[in-house]
């Protein structure tokens, strides 16, 4: 049975499941999902907890089907935890999880917890992995993108009696909130708690912040990746493309693989254009090109805003940065491969800007 993460709570009123699957890289998320469902397994009983971390191919998975049939004498009720971080349990990891999906069923004395990263379609189509579904309960948890983490942001400041000032300020507040935890929503969770500690609210009255006081008191804890990058940069966020350059260059990211990530979008929009050029309808051309969710959209609004001869100019200044990256240099070019990154990023981020 699949479970949304916001229906957690009200499942686990109604009755607690012998096991459960969450799959999902947001840390702070599986985390607290996790939690939720060990503190109602506590409140029912189960006060042994067993973990086991599934590492190497010599991993002997004997153990954990021993811990899930034993139990010692002063519980009668145990938790058994699994976590595979590489999400590929292999042949004898695959085979030992379908037995527990299949002895979960009416065993009220183990709760099994399955723990995962996020999966790819062909690993949630396994045999193992649909056998932890049809015989437990699992849940996808989803990383909070960028253009939902202002809202998440103030939903938790609620939470800690807190909130920002209406209209166009506390929007204000939020963008900058966003700003410096981007990336890394364990660091905002404790960013949003420092400030109730900082701003206390009183009894039943929250306390309004104003950007001031959030200026001062949250530390840039923002985390870039490279394909939030790309995105970002094909969005035509011309300041937030800035920001992602300064701090995955200061987080030591190679200016090889940024480089990679960029001119992966640049070619990939030109085969796009030359398959819609010769007959093919946008859609199919995007899925030939294996362009889904989200890039498919920036693929459909950059491919609007671009000229055969401007690609072709994509392309060469993708081919000059390749070798800047490379120790090569380049007339009428940066020698710095970062700043010949950004000159290639704002190229065709600020032909993008809508």
């Amino acid at each position: 049975m699949q479970l949304a993460p916001a229906q957690l709570g009200a499942h686990l009123e109604r009755g607690l499941k012998s096991l459960y699957t969450l799959h999902g890289d947001e840390v702070l998320l599986v985390q607290e999902a996790a939690d939720a469902i060990r503190t109602t397994a506590r409140q029912q009983g189960y006060t042994e907890r067993s973990v086991h971390s599934v590492a190497g191919a010599h991993f002997d998975w004997g153990t954990v089907l021993a811990s899930g049939s034993s139990l010692s004498l002063f519980a009668d009720k145990q938790i058994v935890e699994i976590r595979v971080p590489s999400g590929k349990p292999g042949k004898d990891g695959s085979a030992v999880l379908q037995q527990i999906a299949e002895l979960a069923q009416g065993n009220d004395s183990t709760l099994s917890l399955v723990l995962l990263p996020r999966l790819d379609k062909a690993t949630q189509s396994s045999a193992w992995f649909a056998a932890l579904e049809s015989f437990g309960v699992s849940l996808r948890i989803e990383s909070v993108e960028r253009a939902q983490l202002p809202a998440w942001i103030a939903q938790r400041m609620q939470a800690q009696g807190l909130r920002v000032q209406a209209g166009v300020e506390g929007q204000r507040t939020l963008q900058f909130f966003t700003d410096r935890v981007e990336g890394n929503l364990l660091a905002a969770d404790q960013e949003i708690r420092k400030l109730a500690l900082l701003y206390p609210a009183s009894p039943g009255t929250p306390r309004e912040l104003v950007f001031d006081e959030v200026e001062a008191a949250v530390l840039n804890v923002a985390r870039y990746d490279v394909f939030k990058l790309a995105e970002a940069v094909l969005g035509g966020q011309v300041a937030r493309v800035q920001r992602m350059l300064d701090g995955l260059q200061a987080e030591g990211e190679a200016a090889v693989l940024v480089h990679w990530a960029l001119s992966e979008d640049i070619r990939g929009l030109k085969r796009v254009k030359d398959a819609v050029s010769a007959g093919r309808p946008l859609p199919m051309a995007l899925r030939e090109n294996r362009v889904w969710g989200m890039k498919e959209k920036l693929y459909e609004r950059a491919l609007q805003r671009t000229s055969e001869p401007t690609l072709a100019q994509w392309l060469h200044a993708a081919h000059v940065v390749d070798g800047i990256v490379k120790g090569l240099r380049q007339a009428d070019w940066p020698h710095d491969p970062w700043a010949a990154l950004q000159r290639l990023a704002m190229l065709v981020c600020r032909a993008c800007v809508a």
